[in-house]
């Protein structure tokens, strides 16, 4: 092993080999407000968009995903424009007991597969990321719900 230190990856070419490419993200933030969490915000929403990915926030959190509908809205470059200056989280965070059921689980989950979400990206602490893994496995109990449900069996 030689004393040289490693080379460094020309960022430019890293960037290049991104594709977003047929990706849905999703992003939302939970948990209590936490400096930095709109501009992490802001980095995936404007990193998914510049490698061709749809990206959609998730309001309130959670408690967003469950309910679906209006707290589940696309992102775009502008919408997070003036998001740095603002304290705070601006699409906002939510406590969910709903969520701690296998049934609102999967009722986010299904929320997700309808608009074709493809990665979730969860800004928070612990407890938040905790969230995230059964909502995995929800989403792939409803994705095969839906292939099931349009099959000829």
């Amino acid at each position: 092993m030689s004393g040289a230190p490693p080379k460094r990856q020309d960022t430019r070419k890293f960037f290049e080999n991104l594709s977003g490419a047929g990706k849905c993200i999703a992003v939302l933030t939970s948990g209590g407000d936490a400096q930095g969490m709109n501009a992490a915000v802001r980095a995936v929403v404007r990193m998914g968009i510049y490698v061709g990915a749809k990206v959609y926030f998730i309001h309130e959190g959670y408690q967003g995903m469950v309910d679906g509908g209006q707290n589940i809205k696309e992102a775009t470059w502008e919408s997070v424009s003036s998001m740095l200056q603002v304290g705070g989280t601006v699409i906002g965070s939510a406590r969910c007991k709903d969520f701690r059921t296998h049934e609102g689980r999967l009722k986010a989950a299904q929320n997700l597969v309808q608009r074709g979400i493809t990665n979730l990206c969860v800004i928070g602490g612990d407890g938040s990321l905790t969230g995230g893994q059964p909502v995995q496995r929800g989403v792939e109990r409803a994705a095969g719900g839906a292939a099931d449900a349009g099959s000829d069996r």
